[in-house]
């Protein structure tokens, strides 16, 4: 079947009505595949009382998160303004962990009196919130495992050097604070990095949660992060979470045998929910050869997706406009001042000017880490949901950039 009787589509609306109606740049959520990611995990860890909090920093879109909430997911936030956008969205605050890292203690003392759950990484922050609050608040502690994630060194989080949590060697430090002021630890919780597979590493952090949680007699739950990967490119491998299940579950329920009752699992998984969810829609606009190599420009940069530039992340590239056109390498770059290289000498379908091209897994750390660099404004979204396309955030304009700004005379 010819390719032009099979247009791509999202949640079955094909792109090219949506960039009749919205323009490009576009970001576009397919509804269907966040949801079943989250079942995914609510359909492996069967056998535990099991709470996904939903990691907001990957895509805090109003519509998403409310989505999410229907779908049974709580949430994890890791700022005030974040906790905010969750209670705009009908979550209780009981439902929603706070888990900052670096923040001032003004913040702290306004989850609580938000009625937050709260995550503490830092030795200071826990003295702090024991003068303050003694036993009258509960809180969860971030512990740092020094464990080695694998795949991606920038987004690993749970070794020596990283800023996240207390470290592990620490613990009788933990306890000397939590004595003094009688504090209620109600869980404990390690993340370890946002690219993993192996459910060794998962295996590993439960140990030492297994460990230290002997020592806390009041704890209701233990959090065991996200970090779930996602295959990002063609012949990758994600998570195989019914595979973590086989292997986690089995420990966490002996280990609660141990402990003398039940308690909650928890995970925060963000990028495994809407990452694959998640497409960025381009054109191209200029085609530039050198004697070196072909750009492809497009009406993008790092301004609406950072990840290649931050991460040396990779992302599918789709032409839409000709897909069965000869095969050719370009460098796929953005239209923003500085160096944003999206694909670097990448093999893709003929790209003519005007075509429309798509990048894939556009979901997690796409639209929520954009910005206005160069004054561009940031780009619509769309949520297509059985099968309807929903206009869930308006395109910037220039009143936006300059809402906030203040004109002064100097005449």
């Amino acid at each position: 079947m010819q390719s032009d009787l099979l247009p791509f589509a999202i949640g079955g609306v094909p792109v090219t009505h949506m960039v009749e109606s919205y323009g490009t740049p576009l970001y576009v959520y397919d509804g269907q595949k966040i949801v079943s990611q989250l079942q995914t995990l609510q359909r492996a860890f069967t056998g535990v009382t099991l709470r996904l909090k939903y990691a907001a920093k990957a895509l805090t879109n109003l519509s998403v998160l409310k989505l999410l909430r229907g779908a049974g997911a709580d949430l994890d936030v890791v700022s005030i303004e974040e906790a905010q956008l969750g209670l705009l969205a009908g979550y209780r605050p009981g439902q929603i962990l706070y888990t900052p890292s670096g923040v001032s203690f003004d913040e702290i003392v306004q989850a609580v009196e938000m009625g937050l759950e709260i995550n503490i990484d830092s030795l200071s922050m826990l003295e702090k919130l024991g003068r303050k609050y003694g036993s009258s608040v509960p809180c969860c502690l971030r512990l740092n495992p020094h464990i080695v994630a694998g795949g991606n060194t920038k987004i690993q989080v749970g070794h020596i050097n990283s800023k996240f949590g207390i470290s592990i060697d620490y613990i009788e430090d933990i306890h000397r604070v939590v004595d003094r002021y009688q504090i209620n630890i109600n869980g404990l919780h390690i993340h370890t990095g946002s690219d993993i597979k192996d459910p060794l590493v998962f295996m590993q952090s439960a140990n030492i949660l297994f460990g230290a949680a002997l020592r806390f007699p009041h704890l209701r739950f233990i959090s065991f992060g996200g970090g779930f990967k996602v295959a990002y490119q063609p012949g990758e491998y994600g998570a195989d979470v019914q595979a973590l299940a086989r292997e986690l579950v089995p420990g966490f329920r002996a280990f609660c045998k141990r402990y003398g009752r039940d308690l909650e699992m928890w995970f925060e998984p963000g990028k495994f929910i809407v990452s694959e969810a998640g497409y960025l829609l381009v054109r191209a606009n200029v085609l530039k050869q050198t004697p070196a190599v072909t750009f492809v420009g497009v009406d993008s940069g790092f301004n609406h997706l950072v990840r290649p530039m931050f991460y040396d992340a990779y992302h599918e590239i789709v032409n839409v406009s000709n897909p069965d056109g000869p095969r050719r390498r370009y460098n796929v770059v953005g239209y923003i001042c500085e160096t944003d290289t999206f694909a670097q000498d990448r093999e893709l379908p003929e790209v003519r000017e005007g075509d429309l091209l798509v990048f894939r897994n556009a979901g997690a750390y796409g639209f929520s880490m954009a910005s206005n660099y160069n004054s561009r404004p940031r780009p619509a979204e769309v949520l297509v949901y059985n099968g309807k396309a929903h206009l869930i955030r308006q395109r910037e304009t220039l009143q936006d950039l300059t809402r906030n700004q203040v004109i002064v005379d100097f005449e």
